[in-house]
């Protein structure tokens, strides 16, 4: 590799050493977060930084607590076995691939309802730790490997998961022996539907609301690692578009064994997309809408297809359930904006909506519109000085801004509205104001009485300082970036390569600086670098994003092939006689696609972990855009790669992670089959043991790899 790619692979691509995983404690005086020690130091510390003097102290060093403990992988221990140094617990190995989380160390932590103390997971291990505490974290005696960890109100008991049941510390196991999996989030909630956990306390400590996940009726995925023979196979459970989900019920756990089941049509509607206690979101701040909320549970469900979506509240003490709010869409419904559902002081609900002819993504108060088509809302941050806090898209949507709203007027004063992505998060009147554009990432705490501090950032600066060429191109303007080499000198031809991820769910397009490192790199290396966001993906509009209902290859393909002829008239130094297209994930299948459908545009591609047949990707994603593969299986069929590797005349290059419970390997190695079966030559790269996060620095040589091949079939 070369010093660029070294350097990315050693820094996890300038990450590692950068503040992360910011949380407000004891009202806004102590904010909590993980970083390393250093730019190639993978290990995140807990800290907390005091607001009211900009002081910073590590509460926790993973390396000093589990000595020896440098790994992330290794044998995996069986469920009633205890904690294992230097193995991660399967569940919360799967929910970092769920979350994309390649930081070591300590993953995640949960603060008490009071926010002065925090626990955490640590190789299965559990500890506590107090903000001002002068020893090291106190370790929790546990039953087994420890996961998800949450304090209550006042951080005296702990619940966590071990072996699929949900235990408190100290006390012991509280959920039943039914053989189903408690307090977990589904593979469908983390992975597609934002819910990454699966229990929650009450306010006042007493009781615990559960998710009760049953997957017995899910067909098993199984995974063996070639490079070690000698290793049994591991198998989890994998919801099959057009099969079966899992079953699941949420249960309010509390004293003395008392057990209520919350009661909603399941059957209707089986995704729970979020849950929770009322008082759980950062909206409420007075005192007698916290009491009235504190017997209040919140949940929102989904019918499969997602076209409706019920906000609910549920009476803890009887398990029923009443209809806050319905939202429907002939399509499906976006998933809800972060930060909503949620109650406001004076108990009106705050929602996400959609503004008429899907315009923008808008919120609601009880059902009416407060903001309107300008404002393309992102997330809900809480409120600061009796105004809502809310991260939006102004001007473009490359760049996000963070607005004050009133909530009785829908006027709109801007917080930070400079050039890049702005983002905040709020608690007691103390903000943390955070704004990544071109000249790197800035971190600010801002207090009521107006002092200033910046967390320390210890990661690698950005090599590069990239200013690629942002335009909106074709009749449905697409945004697009084209990225030259550094000196370019005018009226010199360069081949293209289009980097692009083109699927619902990721913006590509966007002024956060980490992601053009990468693409100016390849640039470098003699390339005119094309991003293209076509119709599908996020933060244009939700009728841009609405447009691969029912069909992602024709719009995706249509609108890159658009936008590459577009850019092309306007920059004459594009060769677009030699094009080559690259992408992981659903940017690997629109790179497979372009060359078997387009082999006139796309000259060669290198199509890492795609999605090759969506009939075996997973239900709540697949089905939410194609529908059920029984009722409409052309969708289907038009959307798979399968049938046209006969029609392959250009060079291909096929990559699958071994180990990648996501886009399993099958589908990449259904493909290359289908291409030997017709005679087609192709290349095929399989990585034992590699995920879809391509972590350790995989995706860098898998980089040099892929630079090797364009230049050869590129010329």
């Amino acid at each position: 590799m070369d010093d660029f790619l070294r350097l990315s692979a050693d820094t996890s691509r300038f990450t590692y050493g950068a503040p992360r995983a910011f949380a407000f404690g004891d009202d806004g005086g102590l904010l909590w977060f993980l970083r390393s020690t250093g730019p190639t130091d993978a290990f995140d510390s807990l800290w907390v930084l005091d607001t009211a003097t900009g002081a910073e102290t590590r509460l926790a060093d993973p390396r000093a607590l589990c000595p020896g403990s440098g790994t992330l992988s290794g044998p995996v221990p069986d469920a009633g076995t205890g904690p294992v140094p230097g193995v991660l617990p399967v569940a919360e190995r799967r929910l970092r691939e769920r979350i994309r989380l390649v930081a070591a160390g300590i993953g995640s932590y949960a603060l008490s309802g009071d926010g002065r103390s925090a626990v955490f997971a640590l190789h299965g291990r559990l500890y506590r730790v107090a903000a001002g505490a002068a020893g090291p974290p106190e370790e929790v005696p546990v039953a087994g490997p420890a996961f998800d960890p949450r304090p209550d109100a006042d951080g005296s008991r702990t619940a966590y998961v071990t072996g699929d049941a949900l235990h408190l510390a100290p006390g012991g196991r509280i959920s039943p022996a039914d053989g189903a999996r408690w307090g977990v989030a589904e593979f469908a909630a983390a992975e597609e539907l934002g819910r990454s956990r699966g229990h929650w306390w009450s306010p006042d400590g007493l009781a615990l609301l559960a998710a009760r996940v049953d997957e017995s009726a899910l067909p098993r995925r199984y995974f063996t690692d070639p490079a070690h023979p000698e290793l049994p196979a591991e198998d989890f459970a994998y919801p099959e578009a057009g099969g079966p989900n899992a079953d699941v019920q949420l249960w309010v756990l509390g004293p003395s064994g008392a057990r209520v089941r919350i009661d909603w049509d399941a059957e209707e509607y089986p995704y729970v997309s979020d849950a929770g206690w009322a008082t759980g979101g950062a909206v409420i701040r007075d005192t007698a809408a916290a009491d009235a909320a504190a017997g209040e549970i919140l949940l929102t469900v989904q019918d499969r297809l997602q076209r409706t979506v019920l906000l609910l509240s549920a009476d803890p003490a009887t398990g029923r359930t009443r209809e806050l709010s319905r939202t429907e869409h002939p399509r499906w419904v976006d998933p809800m904006v972060p930060g909503t559902p949620a109650r406001l002081p004076d108990g009106r609900m705050l929602t996400a909506a959609d503004t008429p002819g899907g315009t923008a993504r808008a919120l609601a108060l009880d059902g009416v519109p407060l903001t309107g088509d300008g404002i393309q809302v992102r997330r809900a941050a809480g409120v600061h000085a009796g105004r809502l806090l809310v991260e939006a898209g102004l001007r473009d949507p490359s760049e996000q801004q963070v607005l004050l709203l009133d909530p009785e007027t829908g006027g709109v004063t801007p917080l930070a509205d400079g050039s890049g992505v702005n983002s905040v998060l709020a608690a007691g009147g103390t903000l943390l104001l955070t704004r990544a554009a071109a000249d790197g990432i800035r971190r600010t705490v801002r207090t009521p009485d107006g002092r200033e501090f910046t967390p320390v950032d210890l990661s690698q600066p950005l090599p590069y300082r990239v200013a690629p060429v942002l335009e909106r191109v074709t009749e449905h303007g697409v945004p697009t970036a084209l990225v030259l080499p550094r000196g370019h000198v005018p009226g010199r031809r360069l081949p293209v390569l289009v980097d692009a991820y083109g699927g619902p769910g990721y913006q590509d397009v966007s002024a956060e600086p980490r992601r053009w490192q990468a693409k100016q790199w390849w640039a470098d290396q003699g390339f005119a670098v094309v991003t293209v966001d076509n119709r599908g993906t996020p933060y244009v509009s939700p009728a841009f994003t609405h447009a691969v209902y029912r069909g992602f290859s024709e719009v995706t393909l249509e609108d890159q092939v658009a936008a590459l002829h577009a850019l092309g008239a306007r920059h004459p130094d594009l060769d677009l006689g030699r094009v080559g297209v690259r992408g992981w994930s659903y940017g690997g299948y629109l790179s497979a696609l372009a060359v078997l459908r387009r082999p006139d545009v796309f000259h060669a591609a290198s199509a890492g972990a795609a999605p090759t047949d969506f009939r075996h990707y997973d239900t709540a994603y697949t089905e939410r855009y194609l529908g059920l593969p029984q009722e409409d299986p052309g969708v289907y069929e038009r959307d798979s790669l399968i049938p046209d590797a006969p029609k392959l005349t250009r060079p291909l290059l096929l990559t699958t992670g071994l180990a990648d419970d996501n886009v399993h390997p099958s589908h990449t190695l259904r493909l290359s089959r289908a291409l030997t079966d017709a005679g087609r030559p192709h290349r095929l790269l399989a990585l034992p043991g590699v995920t879809h996060m391509t972590p350790g620095g995989t995706r860098e040589k898998v980089m040099a790899l892929e630079l090797e091949f364009f230049r050869e079939v590129l010329g």
